[in-house]
């Protein structure tokens, strides 16, 4: 088993280590100064030693078998989410969390985004790369997806729900869909979108106050911040404008390490975890938010890399999943931070602080390392 160590991918590994020390180091540095939180580098090595014990496992783990019980798989996130909407523990508004012993949590939606990955997969690779038919393929698929996006929707989490429909969407692409199929697609979800803004312009006040009978109205003061930040109040819009402040007070070179006025002054919210990336670009500035950029795009490269070598299929799609997983989580995390996307709960991967954000990401990136390491030329398993 492990003699399959000598093919890994070694870029991965070293940017593995890379986004280990960026982590710890924004990390200590956005909490040092907390009135209330204070996280220790230990704790910080900690729950990056967990997930690279996890990425070494889910590589050396057939990811073929995965597919095999992808069922099974699909059937235990199911009941996660049921589950915690009734027992879960409620932070910051959203009841989407398991209370573990010793003070720790777990996101069981985190761990379904990953799951959706592999279903996704079980599903497509059936066609065996021919072009994918409404009724057989994308509705099936579409359901698996829709039951998840749903139960997620409501704890609410709109963040990672949205992310599962971008895995949706990328793992369509690349299982072989009609362009008829996508050209019509695009025509209705642009007709929806105007259809929806028109409606939720005109009915504002009433849409507002049904969504807060609902415990919901905090996605409406989000989108408006968004949509018309110059109409919301100071408090509303508080995040977004210190965090685009905070950002191009960095300049080129930033304050320097440990010397984010913003940060250490407790201005930037969750600055440890959703807000990590203001820490990058008012500490060490433009330098040092296109280096971090650069080292994500190095992994996305390297994914794709394996993706096309990939000997199968299903290998092919679930790295696409992860991919797409990846891409929009960055994207949207540095772009709610400058005011270009609408604030979400979604963290930025590997360099956030979260336990159960960090194991799913490195989960995810050791199941592409299996699809590497697992190249040979067997029957498909499904």
């Amino acid at each position: 088993m492990f003699a399959k160590l000598k093919n890994i991918d070694i870029p991965i590994v070293v940017i593995l280590f890379a986004f280990m020390v960026i982590s710890t180091m924004l990390v200590y540095s956005s909490s040092v100064d907390h009135p209330t939180i204070n996280i220790s580098i230990t704790k910080i090595l900690a729950l990056y030693a967990v997930g690279l014990a996890g990425f070494l496992a889910c590589s050396l783990f057939d990811y073929r078998v995965l597919i095999r019980i992808a069922p099974y798989l699909y059937g235990i996130g199911i009941v996660s989410l049921i589950a915690v909407y009734f027992f879960g523990k409620k932070i910051h508004g959203a009841r989407g969390w398991f209370e573990l012993p010793g003070g720790l949590t777990f996101q069981p939606a985190e761990l379904v985004k990953l799951i959706l990955i592999i279903c996704i997969t079980a599903l497509l690779a059936k066609r065996g790369g021919d072009l994918l038919q409404v009724k057989s393929d994308i509705i099936p698929v579409g359901l698996a997806v829709l039951i998840p996006f749903m139960l997620v929707l409501i704890q609410p989490d709109l963040g990672n729900a949205i992310i599962f429909i971008i895995i949706l969407l990328g793992m369509l692409w690349i299982g072989n869909i009609k362009y008829s199929q996508v050209l019509i697609s695009i025509v209705i979800v642009v007709g929806v979108g105007f259809l929806m803004l028109t409606v939720y312009k005109h009915f504002h006040d009433a849409l507002f106050e049904l969504l807060k009978g609902y415990g919901f109205s905090h996605w409406m003061d989000r989108i408006d911040t968004f949509l018309y930040p110059q109409d919301v109040s100071a408090d509303d819009n508080y995040q977004v404008r210190n965090a685009v402040r905070a950002i191009g007070s960095g300049g080129l070179e930033g304050e320097g390490f440990l010397h984010g006025t913003s940060v250490h002054s407790n201005f930037i919210p969750f600055a440890y975890s959703d807000s990590i990336f203001v820490v990058v670009g008012e500490e060490f500035g433009f330098r040092g938010s296109a280096v971090l950029l650069l080292i994500y795009f190095m992994l996305i490269y390297r994914m794709i890399l394996i993706s096309i070598q990939s000997a199968q299929l299903g290998g092919a799609y679930i790295v696409v999943g992860v991919v797409s997983m990846f891409v929009f989580q960055i994207f949207e995390n540095v772009g709610m931070m400058i005011g270009i996307m609408p604030l979400t709960g979604i963290t930025l991967p590997f360099v956030s602080y979260g336990g159960t954000s960090l194991l799913i990401n490195m989960l995810s990136l050791g199941l592409v390392m299996s699809v590497k390491l697992h190249q040979e030329r067997a029957p498909e398993l499904f």
